[in-house]
């Protein structure tokens, strides 16, 4: 049996239990997401790195790290892959000749626009039982669980 599936044979009480339902529809999700970006030659990661260097700017490794919530040691992977493609470009700060400062190219951004393309069709995917007020629900409880915890939630004195 995949570990995404549920059965009948499945009691009620694991199959209501909501942290259960959002771990399976996270697998799911994660894996539909990967398939296809892996369909066009991509990775989370890079779609993750040329958004965030699409549209905050030029940055260090370390401040992209920050931004995309990617290890700076897995980073450098990920900045080597995009730069082979020419995806982006890396060069010495001249303010700071120890960082590098990274770059995304005129075809990274046709690239990071066919990706924001292919991800939007597989959100759809993913959303698919779920009308658009629905949609917008539902992300709004996530981004509030994913607030409260990643610490940055508002403390039970603050409502």
């Amino acid at each position: 049996m995949n570990m995404t599936d549920d059965t009948p044979a499945t009691p009620a009480s694991l199959r209501l239990l909501p942290s259960r339902m959002l771990s399976l529809v996270a697998m799911h999700s994660d894996r539909l997401v990967s398939e296809g970006l892996a369909g066009a030659d991509a990775r989370k990661w890079h779609y993750a790195a040329l958004v965030a260097l699409r549209e905050a700017g030029p940055a260090s490794q370390s401040e992209l790290s920050r931004r995309t919530g990617i290890y700076r040691s897995d980073l450098v992977a990920v900045i080597n892959e995009l730069a082979e493609r020419g995806f982006v470009e890396r060069a010495p700060d001249p303010a700071d000749r120890r960082r590098n400062v990274i770059t995304i190219t005129p075809e990274g951004l046709r690239h990071v626009r066919r990706l924001h393309t292919l991800i939007a069709g597989l959100q759809d995917d993913v959303l698919a039982p779920l009308s658009q007020p629905e949609r917008e629900q539902f992300s709004a409880f996530l981004a509030r669980l994913l607030e409260h915890h990643s610490g940055r939630g508002s403390s039970p004195e603050q409502g």
